[in-house]
């Protein structure tokens, strides 16, 4: 369940992992229905980064249905748009979003970097920065007061450096973790007493008819 006020990194793929922005106009354009987006419902966009098959972003809203409706939109309005451009058919995203939360420490810190260095990651370019896709390169070019809202506390001085640096390979098999299972990302405590309002009051009952005693 998504709260207001939290802080939530963002997924979505192409259907089958297929190729969704396909040259240099494809990413202009999702990147004006983000902005467009914001307009109809504003969130707090603190990161992101679009590749060639998926998109990432880092955003807290203020009401709990807010992620829900604006993802809505701009992966519907996209789709549309994305099909008379190509006079394709069917889903072009795999469905629904995958979201985790994250708590409001150096654990949001590690989720935009791993959002920004995505790119880098992958071996589409030499530093994170160079990546035009990104909120990254927006913060290098000065332009980020435009789109970006300000993160609860300021970035560490040289933070493309920070970027370009490798991450550990037990924080990048966390993050995914919490991606593949859309669980929250922070110190253990947190974590359970965010996942604790959403579990059962009581034991699992097994699915199913109840058996006959014997």
């Amino acid at each position: 369940m998504l709260v207001a006020g939290g802080y939530y990194h963002l997924i979505n793929r192409g259907n089958n992992k297929a190729l969704v922005f396909r040259q240099p106009a494809d990413f202009r354009s999702f990147i004006a229905l983000i902005d467009r987006a914001q307009e109809r419902l504003p969130l707090r966009l603190l990161a992101y980064c679009l590749m060639p098959n998926h998109f990432h972003l880092v955003v807290s809203p203020d009401g709990s249905s807010d992620i829900s409706r604006w993802m809505h939109w701009l992966t519907t309005t996209h789709s549309h748009r994305h099909h008379l451009r190509y006079g394709t058919s069917g889903s072009v995203w795999q469905g629904r979003f995958r979201a985790f939360r994250i708590e409001n420490d150096e654990h949001l810190l590690t989720v935009v970097r791993y959002v920004e260095r995505n790119a880098l990651r992958a071996g589409l370019v030499g530093k994170a920065e160079h990546w035009p896709w990104s909120s990254l390169a927006l913060r290098i070019a000065g332009g980020s007061a435009d789109r970006l809202a300000d993160l609860p506390f300021a970035l560490p001085a040289r933070w493309a450096g920070l970027v370009n640096e490798p991450q550990s390979p037990a924080e990048l098999a966390a993050l995914r973790n919490c991606v593949k299972r859309q669980n929250p990302f922070g110190n253990p405590a947190w974590v359970e007493k965010t996942l604790s309002p959403h579990r059962g009051d009581g034991p699992s009952r097994p699915r199913g008819r109840p058996r006959k005693n014997q």
